[in-house]
């Protein structure tokens, strides 16, 4: 099976995996992206990475925010804010600087609370 790597470099762009879509491999952009389908690989964004509620990702998350309201399996590293919905389950270690758990949300892990800013696309 052959490696898919996606690169998308304008930041303005918004970008969408939707319900129903599945991809193999990992994905790197500059800007946000939404996924409500699934997603086994990683995904690295200097923007906002926005997991669906029928969003799943089987891989590691490097972003500048994360909004997890879907499953994801893997590790999170967020240079801001991760926001973990009252949907989302997720297993893996986190390392943020500012977290958000909805009552009801599913974390099963290890979490680090960072001041220093890792920067999203170097993972």
């Amino acid at each position: 099976m052959r490696k898919l790597t996606s690169v998308v470099h304008d930041s303005a762009v918004r970008n969408i995996l939707g319900q129903g879509t599945v991809i193999k491999g990992d994905i790197e952009l500059q800007g946000d992206f939404r996924i409500d389908g699934n997603l086994f690989g990683n995904i690295s964004s200097q923007g906002r990475i926005v997991i669906g509620n029928t969003g799943l990702v089987e891989g590691n998350i490097h972003c500048a925010n994360a909004d997890i309201s879907g499953k994801v399996t893997g590790n999170i590293l967020t240079a801001e804010l991760t926001t973990l919905k009252s949907s989302a389950l997720v297993t893996g270690e986190l390392t943020t600087s500012r977290l958000a758990i909805e009552v009801g949300a599913v974390f099963n892990g290890k979490c680090t609370m960072q001041q220093a800013n890792p920067k999203p696309g170097n993972a």
